[in-house]
């Protein structure tokens, strides 16, 4: 009887000594739901690659990221940590200080990964900016020689207008002709100012010319 009495007291005294390590322990998920969304939001913005992410790519991006932090990466740093920890807190469960800090560790990995996503935004800003810069004039270019041969059939073309990088500042965009079997295609080198445009000979569109050896 005197057994069985110890084992509930010793019962009684467990589970709220737990409970209370595992409310100290509650925040990596709600966390991890408020920094997914950030995460994600700041993917969109300030995309890492010149094309841009859109906003539920980005989302799912950011999930599959933070769930790598707290499912594999957080458990694996609070048992290293766990296993060099002082002794166990005197009345405390183990198993329940080990979730806590479970809980901590992913807590601060998803923080620090909103930091990190937000440091290869900014990173790759002056890039993605220098890159569309590009394009603008490559376009601005291009149109102003359509419009300078003063031919109709380009002008009323100029909507097919279709650009590819062949390298650094520097573009070849072609349009279509009305008969979309030949197309007016140009040079265009952004690293001048002005940038300097060149005719192209060939009525290749874009997708022969670059799938030419």
């Amino acid at each position: 009887m005197k057994a069985t009495l110890r084992s509930v007291d010793s019962e009684q005294r467990f589970w709220p000594a737990r409970m209370r390590w595992r409310l100290r322990g509650a925040t990596m998920w709600p966390a991890f739901v408020v920094v997914t969304f950030v995460d994600g939001l700041i993917l969109h913005l300030l995309p890492p690659v010149r094309t841009g992410v859109d906003i539920v790519p980005a989302i799912l991006l950011a999930t599959f990221g933070n769930l790598v932090l707290v499912g594999v990466l957080a458990p694996w740093l609070a048992r290293r940590a766990w296993s060099r920890r002082p002794a166990a807190e005197p009345g405390s469960p183990p198993k329940a200080q080990l979730e806590v800090m479970t809980d901590r560790v992913g807590t601060g990995l998803l923080l620090a990964s909103v930091v990190a996503v937000l440091a290869a935004g900014l990173a790759a800003r002056p890039t993605v900016v220098s890159e569309t810069e590009d394009t603008e004039r490559n376009a601005e270019a291009f149109r102003a020689l359509v419009l300078g041969t003063g031919n109709p059939e380009l002008i009323r073309n100029l909507e097919t207008a279709n650009t590819v990088r062949l390298g650094e500042d520097y573009f070849r965009t072609c349009i279509a002709r009305d008969d979309r079997r030949r197309h007016f295609c140009a040079f265009v080198d952004t690293s001048s100012d002005p940038p300097e445009v060149t005719r192209d000979r060939s009525a290749e569109p874009n997708s022969d010319y670059r799938a030419a050896p």
